[in-house]
């Protein structure tokens, strides 16, 4: 089959890899009808995350139609139409038994190197280095899936891929972005990052109750779509972001604070963001975690900061006497998106989103290593890139 592999920072190609096969009764292998590329594949694209193999297959976020099931696979039939969660999770372990299906203690065989970095080992994910499984991901044209009879959901008749296949990463992670802010009637909250996942988390918070969203970019494709949402843009190349919160706010801060920019921080967007990036390329320091410090800043006593943009290893100098003294709350995961499918799909039946809306470049795999490069360049207005294999 053609896929996309990795082969050393920038070097994405399209070839062909063997076709993925059952090997477990649980499995199921899907005909991939639509993937995309995802904010944190280009973690990938930029070398940033260990353990990454040469010619390893990409993705994770992917559907298709369902063209081979496992013999102890009850869920699923040969032509169910599927939605398959980034997150690989047994649905019987601990944490998959308690809605918690990203903390998977069975799905990731390479546990004990990422031990070693992180003290413990969250479920594996799909085409996201050897420190997660090593798992073949979705942007191919078939997908070998584990515990399929846990992970993907089915498609109700009359829903476009469009519309549906975001539920396998950036609609749950957005949506649990802004559940994590416990929001209130009344409620301001600030959102840094308007890529694909801040975009969702926009909208996510609107329907969960928020007044009024503050939306951080600096890229003007990403600004305008949240102007559109009805969210208050600020460009953070142009004033100062804790001094317009403070006077949006009446100087207490927003009510919760999303971070959904993560480890790869704008490099010339403060001080301590050059410095970061400094300390990164002499190898002193592991994360760029120049929003998160703003977020925490930005947040009001008693508030909430929510993290949903991913980090790798040890972040440096995080204001932990303001957060502490002032009684933050911190909430952050990798998505159980597995808790969140059945509500969100629910959410796309009624007509109360339609997460097709962030779409902006679409192609074939053959055009997955140009597109890689043009969303991580942010050029042509490029904010979300769906491919069809």
């Amino acid at each position: 089959m053609r896929a996309l592999t990795w082969h050393g920072k920038h070097d994405i190609r399209c070839e062909s890899v063997p076709d993925p096969r059952i090997e477990d009764g649980r499995d199921a292998i899907i005909k991939v009808t639509a993937c995309a590329i995802c904010g944190s594949d280009l973690h990938l694209y930029d070398g940033v995350m260990p353990e990454m193999h040469s010619g390893d297959v990409m993705g994770h976020e992917t559907m298709g139609e369902v063209v081979e099931v496992g013999r102890e696979n009850t869920k699923l039939k040969v032509g169910d139409r599927v939605v398959v969660p980034f997150t690989i999770s047994c649905g019987e372990c601990f944490f998959c038994k308690r809605g918690l299906y990203s903390g998977c203690e069975r799905s990731n065989p390479d546990r004990s190197k990422v031990t070693k970095m992180w003290g413990n080992s969250p479920a594996g994910l799909f085409g996201y280095s050897h420190l997660l499984g090593g798992y073949a991901g979705g942007q191919a044209e078939y997908l070998r899936v584990p515990y399929a009879d846990v992970g993907p959901i089915k498609v109700p008749d009359g829903l476009s891929d469009d519309q549906v296949l975001f539920l396998s990463d950036i609609f749950p992670t957005g949506y649990m972005a802004a559940d994590f802010c416990n929001i209130q009637p009344g409620d301001t909250i600030a959102i840094w990052g308007c890529g694909p996942v801040g975009q969702m988390a926009i909208r996510s918070a609107f329907l969960l109750g928020a007044e009024r969203v503050i939306a951080i970019d600096t890229v003007p494709e990403r600004l305008a779509l949240a102007q559109a949402a009805g969210a208050i843009t600020l460009d953070f190349m142009d004033k100062d972001v804790y001094d317009q919160i403070m006077d949006l706010t009446d100087g207490r801060g927003a009510d919760a604070c999303i971070d959904a920019v993560g480890t790869e921080a704008e490099a010339a967007a403060s001080w301590d963001s050059r410095l970061d990036r400094i300390k990164v390329a002499m190898f002193m320091g592991t994360d760029r975690p120049h929003v998160l410090r703003q977020a925490i800043h930005c947040c009001r006593n008693f508030g909430t900061v929510s993290i949903v943009g991913v980090y790798g290893g040890f972040l440096d100098k995080i204001p932990m006497g303001s957060a502490i003294n002032r009684g933050l709350t911190f909430r952050m995961a990798q998505t159980p998106v597995q808790h969140y499918l059945p509500i969100l799909m629910e959410r796309i039946e009624k007509g109360d989103i339609d997460p097709s809306f962030v779409i902006t470049h679409r192609g074939s795999l053959e055009d997955g290593p140009s597109l890689y490069k043009t969303f991580r360049d942010k050029q042509d207005g490029c904010i979300k890139v769906v491919l069809k294999p």
